[in-house]
């Protein structure tokens, strides 16, 4: 049987590496995969802590098939308006964006 303290140390790192990549990648594919990189570290979190707090209980569990399922719709959502950027500019980056406050 795998530590808890394993399970979490992994989600740390999961999570940093998902705020490092949006914090430092220009590409509007790559910042949505580090958001669901973070939002991957948090589902972990909801499993490992119903483990631990509960272990009879499934909320933890259907708390991370919720996340799960906005994950997927989020994604939905933003590759198609990235697909109309890449559509009006030729490019997905970051810099290109500025041009639609205006």
């Amino acid at each position: 049987m795998i530590h808890i303290e394993y399970i979490l140390i992994i989600s740390a790192v999961m999570m940093f590496a998902g705020i490092y990549g949006f914090l430092t990648r220009r590409s509007t594919l790559a910042i949505l995969l580090s958001i669901e990189l973070m939002l991957n570290s948090a589902d972990i979190n909801f499993a490992v802590f119903n483990r631990m707090l509960f272990p009879e209980g499934h909320e933890g569990y259907l708390f991370s098939l919720f996340t799960i399922a906005i994950a997927a719709a989020e994604s939905a959502v933003a590759i198609a308006i990235m697909i109309n950027l890449y559509r009006m500019f030729t490019s997905i980056g970051v810099e290109k964006l500025k041009n639609m406050k205006w």
